[in-house]
């Protein structure tokens, strides 16, 4: 894999935190840095497949807003089914 190297500023006491935690995993700071990116990252498409499947789940019973979905809540939490 081909690296390239880049300048960030970053709060001091940041970079403390990030420095004390690459010691406790006997890593360098780079080395931490590079894995937490990769997580945020897999992170957020994971997060944006959920919500792009729940957007399509809403979608065919027919949700549009917040509000739908407010009411079919209050329904199912007061024994009311939904037809």
């Amino acid at each position: 894999m081909k690296s390239q190297t880049f300048n960030i500023a970053l709060p001091r006491e940041l970079v403390k935190k990030i420095d004390q935690a690459a010691r406790k995993e006997y890593r360098n700071r780079s080395e931490l840095i590079r894995e937490s990116v990769r997580i945020y990252l897999q992170d957020m498409e994971e997060w944006e497949e959920i919500f792009s499947y729940g957007k399509k789940q809403a979608k065919k019973v027919g949700i549009k807003t917040e509000r739908d979905i407010d009411r079919i809540v209050s329904e199912f939490r007061h024994g009311k089914s939904r037809s």
